[in-house]
């Protein structure tokens, strides 16, 4: 019950308490008042009704002391009045059993009240010649007593039912600072640090809010200051220390990232000949220089157009790369040409005659990375076999054949349900040792039994629009492993954007969660990093449409240069799991193991659990758990 009802309810009850005992004593107050008024009217009734007939008693039979009598009677409220002689005769008697109309038989019942009787001897000369008895109506005091309780009840219930709107009123004042304050810290606990400007005019409550006000700043303050560390760290894990350049994981990343788009794009595998001979006649601050300057001129490649976008790699020592996306194939020709050209400017400059070759692939979604990075390392060598600091392209003739032949493939397979499924990669949870969550796999063999590459099915199944399909057999797939095994961890579920997007998917799932509902804290959606940043507003609609399912969400491969921490904080995911290569060596790597433990402190106080994924060796493990994330895969 909220403290509003609880406030209400007790001051209502003192209320009805008070009004309650006050009622009861009003009522008998009246009631004896109306009583003791009652007998002395009948005290004087008697006593004049005595002095008026003393005159006559001296005859019994004299017609005027019936007469007096009468009139006396009919005037007042009397149940009876009686004239008796000396000897009890009864001489006269008048009385009346009328009831008085008005007042109901529970309240008479309720409130019992003795009839008022008096008595007046009547004296003629010095002797009593006789006894007059008046009994007064009580139904009159009833009708008294009946109206004065019920003006009483309804002023009392006016003034109850006043009283109450202006203790809401005052409560629903006073109270919507709390309500302020519960918002502000739900919104805390979102990661939003809110303040309330307009502080309350409630002492205690006023404090409560500047307390609230000052953590919600100071907060706000170690989030940010834990994000800008995690941000510098991060950036140094991904960039080369000399030339700043990103690193080969990232390339690679890129790559897997540009397989599920439709954009054109070429990759550029660059090696420095000469670098060795450098090494051997320079000084180490030599060959820095020079490094810093060749890599000042592949950033300042010339964009063949506006939506061409050139990214700059440095795999290690002399070996670099380009992934150059949105151009055409002669424009690539110009990019390699003006390579060229700067080279053998180089080579002058520094009398090195042959100081690089640039071998060249377009990039084709249906191989895989390291597919792509044996073809660009070939035409390298190609290139160096035609001459000084040359280039050689190669182009794919066969990219069209290739993708018909993955798209017959992924109709086949996903019409047929042709596919299996495998739990894979179990997350060992540091605090128990137990298996909390397993994540569901894709097993695709062609027509001769091979296997086939599951990065490049989904990215044709996400092109031909056929991947909402199979997000959905998975789904069903894995909740019927739940119910057959009776598995008690969490299974983690890859979703692509587009089924993401499908507003019949969104329907289709919200009917199956809806119809078990014991499993779904169980179902944990698995989203790429890399997707999320893409498309912000449209993963945390659908993160938020999730947890009213009251189903789970992660994000996966997470690093800095995918998703900002900022992001991450909005999106409020319950599991965010770090890139295979931050796991790796992070015993030794202290700018991993910083990268961690910053982003495990943010994600504690936005209440968001840290998984590690394949990690074999054994002091990284234990280097992990000494974090203390929440769990890891091995």
């Amino acid at each position: 019950m909220s403290l509003y009802k609880q406030l209400l309810t007790l001051v209502s009850a003192l209320f009805l308490l008070i009004f309650g005992l006050n009622f009861v004593l009003s009522v008998n107050n009246i009631r004896s008042y109306l009583e003791g008024e009652a007998e002395v009217h009948a005290q004087d009734t008697a006593t004049s009704l005595g002095l008026s007939l003393s005159p006559y008693m001296t005859v019994e039979t004299d017609p005027i002391i019936e007469t007096t009598m009468k009139a006396i009677f009919d005037r007042g409220y009397y149940q009876e009045i009686k004239l008796v002689d000396v000897d009890n005769k009864i001489l006269v008697s008048l009385s009346s059993n009328d009831e008085i109309e008005g007042v109901p038989s529970w309240f008479v019942n309720a409130f019992p009240m003795n009839a008022a009787k008096a008595e007046s001897e009547i004296s003629s000369g010095w002797s009593i010649s006789g006894v007059v008895y008046v009994t007064i109506n009580s139904g009159y005091a009833y009708l008294k007593l009946f109206e004065q309780v019920k003006y009483s009840f309804f002023y009392s219930l006016g003034a109850f039912i006043l009283s109450v709107l202006l203790l809401q009123m005052v409560l629903r004042i006073t109270l919507s600072s709390l309500k302020k304050i519960d918002r502000m810290a739900l919104a805390i606990a979102k990661g939003k640090f809110e303040t309330i400007d307009e502080l309350p005019w409630t002492t205690e409550t006023r404090n409560v809010t500047k307390s609230m006000n000052m953590m919600s700043r100071r907060m706000e303050g170690v989030i940010t200051n834990l994000n800008v560390k995690l941000t510098g760290i991060g950036r140094k894990l991904q960039q080369d220390e000399l030339t700043g350049l990103h690193k080969k994981s990232s390339f690679v990343t890129d790559l897997k990232q540009l397989a599920g788009s439709d954009i054109d794009a070429f990759i550029f595998i660059i090696k420095i000949d000469g670098l060795n001979e450098l090494v051997k006649e320079w000084d180490s601050d030599a060959v820095d220089q020079f490094l810093k300057y060749f890599t000042q001129i592949l950033r300042e490649i010339p964009k063949p157009s506006e939506a061409s976008v050139i990214s700059v790699y440095r795999f290690f020592g002399s070996e670099f790369a380009l992934l150059v996306k949105n151009v055409k194939t002669e424009e690539v020709e110009k990019i390699a040409k003006y390579l060229s050209t700067s080279f053998t400017e180089i080579g002058e400059k520094y009398k090195k005659p042959d100081i690089a070759h640039i071998g060249v692939v377009p990039f084709n979604p249906v191989d895989s990375v390291e597919g792509i990075i044996l073809a660009a390392n070939e035409t390298y060598e190609q290139a160096h076999i035609i001459g000084q600091n040359s280039f050689y392209i190669r182009t794919n003739e066969d990219h069209a054949k290739a993708i018909a032949d993955w798209k017959a493939l992924v109709f086949s397979v996903i019409d047929k349900h042709q596919y299996s499924v495998r739990f894979v990669d179990p997350v060992e949870y540091f605090e128990t040792g137990k298996t909390v969550m397993k994540e569901a796999f894709l097993d695709i063999f062609d027509k001769q039994g091979e296997a086939v590459s599951i990065g490049t099915f989904i990215s044709i199944a996400e092109k031909f629009s056929k991947i909402v399909e199979l997000d959905k057999g998975v789904i069903l797939t894995v909740i019927d492993h739940i119910k057959t095994r009776q598995i008690e961890y969490t299974m983690a579920i890859n979703i692509s954007t587009r089924t993401i997007k499908n507003s019949t998917f969104r329907s289709w799932l919200a009917d199956l969660i809806g119809k078990n509902k014991s499993l779904s804290q169980q179902l944990v959606f698995s989203l790429s990093a890399y997707a999320v940043a893409k498309e912000i507003e449209v993963y945390k609609e659908f993160i938020n449409f999730v947890h009213q399912l009251n189903a789970k969400v992660m994000i996966k491969r997470f690093e800095i240069r995918s998703l900002s921490p900022e992001n991450a904080k909005n999106l409020k995911p319950d599991y965010i799991r770090l890139a295979r290569d931050l796991g790796h060596n992070v015993s030794s790597d202290q700018e991993k193991r910083a990268f961690i433990e910053t982003m495990q402190e943010i994600c504690e106080l936005l209440d968001i659990s840290i998984l590690a994924e394949n990690v074999h060796a054994d002091i990284d493990f234990n280097c992990l758990k000494d974090i203390g994330i929440t769990g890891i895969s091995r």
